[in-house]
């Protein structure tokens, strides 16, 4: 299948039945896709009128205990940031897909990572997180995806697959397993279904706290939460790092690039390993002391000016130096490029 469909029909085994998008390339097969096969299944799709628009309706979805899903690409995330603050802040779980494109503005529509920030760091207004899983190849797509749906409801937070062009344009073979959740779900006791269904009991969903203390204290129970998520939702791949000098940390398709170059970079006799986050919040910290006492450097890859950098420096404290090698704006590494640091750091020459 085609990246971007590979998630859609993940998304629909994982029981979601409601849709609201608006179009915008590269991600447009997911909303094609889910347009033609969510009415097969009893499920709703609607084009929504504006990416606000398709936020705000994924709130009210959400809000009635439904899996709900809702997809795009950089600029439109951007435009849904301050429903995703509001979802947070209500605790609601959903779904939300961005296939990046190079940015910033309108940028273009190749492929970029260059989203991190805004995925990891909040995005919104606020206090606030947003879980993000970050798959390499097109079935962990599918598997990250349906992951993304148990992991919302076990939170009651929103969910960000977070991929790039490639991932949702090129093709590979998928295997769509019946669906399994992937953890024990909570009741969904408080959505908005009803008094009748809920014993006559009202239930309200809402992000206004107009007295200070009470907002503090919600927050600090969001937060609770998260440290929850920290200590046992961190996600990620060592690979051939037994031994290497060099680690290379790239996730998504810049960690396929990665693994090219590292196998030539063995061919030549270097040294070399590839950490790669798969949930990149949590981001994956703990990983760097299983490898940083016998590697001599990290490399950074990135599809941006340096994100994820910022990261990985937080991980390695000063403990061992840290080079960065990134191209932006729809460019893409090759292996060529990556195996040329890779040289340039253990000849000491400086990347």
């Amino acid at each position: 299948m085609k990246g971007n469909e590979a998630i859609a029909a993940a998304a629909i085994n994982a029981g979601c039945r409601y849709f609201f998008g608006y179009p915008i390339t590269p991600q447009n097969e997911i909303p094609e896709y889910m347009a033609r096969e969510l009415p097969k299944v009893g499920g709703t799709y609607v084009q929504a009128e504006s990416e606000v628009a398709a936020i705000n309706m994924v709130y009210g979805a959400a809000g009635a205990g439904a899996r709900v899903l809702t997809s795009s690409s950089s600029p439109g995330i951007s435009l849904m940031q301050e429903g995703i603050s509001y979802i947070a802040g209500a605790e609601l779980p959903c779904v939300l897909v961005n296939i990046m494109r190079a940015g910033p503005g309108l940028g273009g529509v190749q492929p970029a990572q260059a989203d991190y920030f805004q995925a990891t760091k909040g995005g919104g207004h606020g206090d606030y997180r947003v879980l993000v899983l970050a798959p390499a190849n097109l079935q962990e797509a599918v598997d990250l995806t349906q992951l993304a749906f148990d992991l919302a409801d076990k939170y009651r937070n929103p969910v960000m697959v977070l991929a790039d062009g490639m991932i949702g344009q090129l093709m590979e073979p998928v295997e769509l397993s019946p669906y399994q959740p992937a953890c024990a779900l909570p009741p969904k006791d408080w959505a908005t279904t009803g008094t009748a269904e809920s014993g006559g009991r009202r239930r309200i969903i809402n992000s206004l706290y107009l007295y200070p203390d009470q907002l503090e204290n919600h927050v600090r129970a969001i937060y609770r939460k998260y440290l929850e998520v920290e200590r046992t939702e961190v996600r990620f791949e060592l690979y051939q790092c037994e031994d290497a000098d060099v680690v290379i940390v790239a996730y998504g398709t810049t960690s396929r690039i990665a693994r090219s170059a590292i196998e030539k970079c063995r061919r030549l006799g270097l040294k070399v390993g590839l950490l790669r986050p798969i949930t990149l919040y949590p981001f994956p910290l703990g990983a760097f002391d299983r490898v940083v006492d016998r590697t001599r450097a990290f490399l950074v890859v990135e599809m941006s000016m340096g994100q994820m950098l910022d990261d990985v420096k937080i991980a390695v404290a000063g403990r061992r130096p840290i080079a960065f090698y990134g191209r932006t704006g729809g460019i893409v590494p090759t292996p060529e490029e990556v195996v040329k640091q890779v040289q340039a750091l253990l000849g000491g020459g400086g990347p």
